[in-house]
């Protein structure tokens, strides 16, 4: 994966730098926006907050789409194949609108027509990813930036690549912890298993602690980790910890 030269690799630096730094979301995206439109250049960005309660679309510069251009754009998504690309069942990885379909195709388009036209968004690049907690359930993130001259290169690609997973990491740790599986989810030896890998034990510390084999350990590890809705021992013990049992 190549990046645009020395000034590509310090603007995707200074976004890193933001996530690491950052101590709240709420203060962090008007800081970050900027930024993500220097890395992966354009003329405006949409970044749309998703939970199973609905969907929060910010734009920069404010007012980019107005209510009935929003109201238009959403009342013919489904049609469109880049909204399909990041909606939840999508893919998600960085992507060109010209890598989906012609210019002729997206110009016949009821978004282009009703929202995205009047926006400039003549090019547009956008990706989706797993954005931490809310209430009502996971939060993902549909980022799309809108671009009115040439389309987006190569280099601009990767550049979104390379962000993007820590875009995700970092408003997975600001976020507020995953609500608790329900009561009886895990099972009582899968229970145990946490309590010792919340002590620091090994895989084969707890096995000899429950007369299991490593092996099982492992296996009543990928199960809780699912429940949990976890991907690694140190985020499964802190969801133990904080509460999970």
């Amino acid at each position: 994966m190549s990046v645009s030269g020395e000034a590509g690799l310090r603007r995707i630096c200074a976004v890193i730098d933001l996530l690491l730094d950052a101590v709240d979301e709420e203060s962090l995206l008007p800081a970050l926006f900027p930024l993500l439109l220097r890395t992966v250049p354009g003329d405006g960005l949409t970044w749309a907050v998703r939970t199973p309660a609905g969907r929060v679309p910010l734009h920069t510069p404010q007012g980019l789409f107005g209510p009935a251009a929003l109201a238009g754009f959403y009342r013919n998504a489904a049609a469109d194949p880049l909204f399909r690309h990041t909606d939840v069942t999508g893919p998600g990885v960085p992507v060109r609108r010209s890598d989906l379909q012609s210019l002729t195709d997206y110009h016949r388009l009821g978004t282009y027509r009703e929202a995205l036209r009047a926006a400039g968004a003549e090019h547009q690049l956008a990706m989706a990813f797993p954005a931490g907690w809310a209430p009502a359930g996971r939060r993902t993130v549909a980022m799309v930036v809108h671009r009115s001259g040439s389309d987006f290169t190569d280099a601009d690609l990767d550049s979104a690549a390379l962000l993007r997973a820590r875009l995700s990491h970092a408003l997975d740790r600001l976020s507020p912890p995953p609500p608790p599986p329900p009561p009886g989810q895990l099972t009582q030896r899968e229970a145990a298993v946490l309590e010792l890998l919340a002590e620091g034990l090994t895989d084969r510390q707890i096995g000899h602690r429950l007369a299991v084999s490593a092996r099982t350990v492992d296996k009543h590890l990928e199960h809780a980790y699912a429940k949990l809705q976890v991907h690694s021992r140190v985020a499964a013990a802190a969801r133990w910890r904080a509460g999970g049992r």
